[in-house]
């Protein structure tokens, strides 16, 4: 059960169909992310919606919000990998990406990006941000400015490319990462 419908009995916030609807843009993607298809997920009547929401585009603004502040936390948690050696900093970061959980959301936030322009410059600051540390980490173990700035490019679009190759291809295992790492570095 999910942690917005435990909540069934109680009066919903704005957070709750925020919940709902990242959970869904993350099961279902965008199209799954409907004012019946919220509701049945809640467990509630239309009328909890239009209490919190104009219409389903001040949902899809919410919901927008909530990502890029749950991704400037996310970004914000990179500060504490500073603290590690650089090659444990740009393996802890390949292995969040290799997470299910982390990869399906991106997936659908990277499709949404498309169509909409908040989501789109959220993605694009994420993407900044960690080409950016994965870039300073190479250089910190003694690659050359240019050569970390295109192992950057490797490494970040090999990401970007395991969140959205589910298709067929296998993703590769924590050894597998590993390995890449130390033919990069």
């Amino acid at each position: 059960m999910s942690s917005t419908s435990a909540r069934r009995g109680t009066r919903l916030a704005t957070d709750d169909w925020t919940d709902a609807a990242l959970e869904v843009l993350r099961t279902q993607g965008r199209a799954g992310i409907t004012i019946n298809a919220l509701c049945d997920h809640l467990g509630v009547t239309r009328g909890s919606f239009y209490w919190h929401f104009a219409d389903l585009d001040a949902l899809k603004e919410a919901v927008t919000e909530r990502w890029c502040k749950d991704t400037g936390q996310v970004l914000e948690a990179l500060a504490v990998l500073q603290q590690l050696p650089p090659v444990d900093r740009v393996r802890a970061m390949t292995m969040h990406l290799l997470d299910e959980g982390s990869s399906s959301i991106e997936v659908a936030l990277r499709d949404w990006a498309r169509t909409d322009a908040k989501v789109a410059e959220a993605v694009a600051e994420a993407d900044r941000t960690v080409f950016a540390a994965v870039e300073q980490a190479l250089v910190q173990i003694g690659r050359s400015a240019a050569d970390a700035r295109v192992l950057a490019g490797v490494l970040v679009y090999a990401g970007i490319g395991f969140a959205h190759g589910d298709h067929g291809l296998p993703r590769p295992t924590p050894d597998e990462v590993d390995r890449l790492l130390t033919l990069i570095t």
